[in-house]
């Protein structure tokens, strides 16, 4: 048995690219980052980052270009894939490692990603304007009272 997955969760480091390729399907590519931290032997805190070239097909690479942009964060699951080709100007052979995106999925909004749900990271106020909230009744709800 056979598994190429790839799974990834990270900011865009540059623009999403979108292009279409001669059949009309439209193809966007674009770099996103991933951080990892830990302690060395020291206890020293340690950090690093790896960058991932991806390429998203279809209606998907469409609503990527469009709402994704420089800092974004976002899940990318798909498959990795190595493609060859002949350098044009230099005659060698060049290698390029993606990840050819099956799903993505949009983080929150500004490329934030250090814990907490979206919803513990919106402002309380917004221009001096109090936000529309939810007021749920004090009193326990009868079951008898739910028509279905």
């Amino acid at each position: 048995m056979y598994l190429n997955k790839a799974i990834v969760i990270g900011n865009l480091t540059r623009d999403p690219e979108l292009r279409s390729l001669p059949s009309g399907i439209k193809v966007c590519s674009f770099s996103l980052a991933t951080n990892r931290v830990w302690k060395d032997k020291n206890g020293a805190k340690q950090e690093s980052a790896d960058y991932h070239n991806v390429v998203v097909f279809g209606r998907q690479a469409e609503t990527v270009a469009q709402y994704m942009k420089k800092g974004s964060s976002i899940l990318v699951e798909g498959r990795m894939q190595t493609r060859s080709w002949d350098d044009k100007t230099s005659g060698e052979k060049k290698y390029r490692t993606e990840i050819v995106a099956d799903r993505t999925q949009f983080g929150p909004k500004g490329g934030a990603s250090t814990g907490g749900s979206p919803a513990t990271k919106m402002p309380v106020e917004a221009k001096g304007e109090e936000l529309d909230s939810i007021e749920y009744p004090e009193e326990d709800i009868n079951p008898e009272d739910i028509p279905f």
